[in-house]
């Protein structure tokens, strides 16, 4: 795992994450997952291990612990600066 941010060569540690992740147009939100977290920026990092893992839960949502509702808003541009 990195200890050095490739973004801004911040510090990267292992700490326990919360990752929303897309799954075709589903989102979920997967709780307490082993990343590397740039101390820094908060760029994440995972193994690919992790990352299959993910993808499995996001798929079978075989470790369902509750549902949330997510507002989804589209942007505009605005015309004032």
């Amino acid at each position: 795992m990195l200890d050095t941010c490739y973004f801004c060569k911040g510090k990267v540690i292992q700490q326990q994450v919360t990752i929303d992740y897309r799954w075709g147009d589903d989102l979920v939100v997967i709780k307490d997952v082993q990343a590397g977290v740039c101390q820094q920026c908060g760029e994440k990092y995972l193994t690919s291990g992790v990352y299959k893992d993910l993808e499995c839960l996001a798929q079978s949502k075989s470790h369902l612990r509750g549902k949330m509702t997510v507002d989804i808003l589209a942007f505009e541009e605005s015309t004032t600066a």
